[in-house]
């Protein structure tokens, strides 16, 4: 079993930077893949970014259209978090970002990871 505790939301005016956090417990945290998706208010759960391990110590990451160039996904194996950096922040990433955890899964689909937290509200005000 996996937990997943999300910190780092908050207010921000339109230009600001927020970087948010996921702890997981469970002592195979490095292979997993971990996600971050995002849902507005009225809008189904999207995809952000997912950071996944390619082998050795290789970790691959991608991420939507919509956040390339702004976001940056990255991990800690050591304190078993992951972070999404986000910069340069539009409001229209204002969203509940939920972290998402596999051991398998690393793709764009929600309903295939195994494991969720509890989401954390980042709003962004023009």
């Amino acid at each position: 079993q996996v937990q997943l505790v999300e910190s780092g939301g908050g207010l921000v005016q339109a230009g600001g930077s927020l970087r948010l956090s996921c702890a997981a417990s469970g002592r195979t945290f490095s292979t997993y893949a971990m996600a971050w998706f995002r849902q507005a208010p009225g809008k189904e759960r999207e995809f952000v970014s997912a950071i996944r391990w390619g082998g050795g110590n290789l970790y691959i990451a991608y991420y939507a259209d919509s956040v390339k160039g702004r976001f940056t996904i990255s991990r800690d194996n050591a304190k078993n978090t992951v972070y999404l950096q986000m910069n340069n922040l539009k409001p229209e990433d204002t969203a509940v970002y939920y972290c998402a955890a596999d051991p398998l899964y690393s793709g764009t689909h929600g309903e295939e990871y195994d494991y969720w937290g509890q989401g954390t509200q980042v709003t962004v005000s023009s």
